[in-house]
């Protein structure tokens, strides 16, 4: 028998209009490693996660909750901060598919407040340009 567990649904989670969802879809996918948890045709959208980190991706049309024309790169202002259990590996798999990274791979300390706290960490951008932050805790 097999143990089937109910899915597990952050209470916030990002939705990223993209402007061509195939492609979006396989860089999330193919190179980073998230897994696709809902699949839709109409509108086109894909909600995927990496453990426990979750997004929503839905390829731009007219009828969609755009406030503005889209101008890449898209998200400006913000960053998706991604915690990892092995960003090592993650880190392997962007460079296996040759994908240039908007800062490179380090060692980050920040404050805490009574302590500090050191991050390993990168950032990358999605095909829109979207801006991704994979991070992991160092001891």
């Amino acid at each position: 028998m097999t143990d089937m567990k109910e899915p597990y649904w952050n209470r916030m989670v990002p939705e990223l209009t993209v402007t061509d969802l195939p492609a979006s879809l396989s860089f999330y996918t193919d190179v980073l490693g998230f897994s696709v948890m809902i699949r839709r045709t109409e509108p086109e959208f894909a909600y995927i996660n990496l453990g426990e980190a979750q997004l929503m991706l839905e390829q731009y049309h007219p009828g969609g909750w755009n406030t503005a024309e889209l101008t890449r790169p898209l998200g400006r202002g913000v960053n998706f901060q991604i915690e990892v259990d092995d960003i090592e590996q993650i880190f392997a798999r962007i460079n296996a598919h040759s994908v240039t990274l908007y800062r490179g791979l380090s060692d980050n300390h920040y404050n805490t407040g009574e302590t500090t706290a050191c991050q390993r960490e990168f950032l990358v951008q999605d095909p829109d340009g979207y801006l991704l932050r994979f991070s992991q805790y160092i001891e």
